[in-house]
């Protein structure tokens, strides 16, 4: 998920194959979710159609849900990210370099996905566990995933006013981003 998520974000191709047309667009969904606060705005198709299927030698990045019926149609594409949701894999091609996130916050995130998708690892360790802990309910797990990935974002993003630069000479100022700082 951390592969596909950054992917999207360095605007990478992503394409999901399964055989569950559910599947396909609730991963395609699920993907963007996680951008959140961030807007997708390049070419979004949760099921492409088969007469569609030249879409996918676009130059530009995309989300595209393919049924795995045309796998053999995907197997040509040179720089796209394929996850296989029926396999549980993902396929990242030699050619793209998937920049991930910097070290500590990419640990950290691990770790925060691995609590909320597994929570009896917390107490895994203890010698006197608790004898039962409650596993969240499908919507409360949602709610935490989505708060990992915001709270990614808030770390990622903090300080970002050291980097704006405001010119003072118009009638009104203008804000630019110093890149350098």
């Amino acid at each position: 998920v951390l592969y596909l998520f950054c992917a999207a974000l360095t605007e990478h191709k992503i394409l999901f194959l399964s055989s569950s047309y559910q599947r396909l667009t609730d991963a395609c969904r699920a993907l963007l979710a996680l951008m959140f606060p961030l807007k997708y705005s390049f070419t979004y198709v949760p099921i492409l159609p088969a007469q569609l299927l030249e879409v996918l030698s676009t130059p530009t990045p995309f989300i595209i849900g393919v049924h795995s019926i045309f796998q053999s149609e995907t197997q040509e594409l040179l720089d796209v990210v394929i996850a296989d949701l029926d396999g549980g894999t993902v396929n990242v091609p030699e050619c793209v370099h998937i920049s991930l996130l910097p070290e500590p916050l990419l640990q950290q995130t691990r770790e925060a996905l691995s609590l909320v998708l597994d929570p009896e690892l917390e107490v895994a360790d203890l010698a006197f566990p608790p004898s039962t802990i409650s596993a969240s309910s499908l919507k409360m797990q949602d709610k935490e995933i989505r708060a990992v990935f915001l709270r990614l974002f808030a770390q990622l993003l903090q300080g970002y006013r050291w980097c704006l630069h405001i010119i003072r000479i118009h009638p009104e100022p203008v804000i630019r981003f110093h890149k350098v700082r």
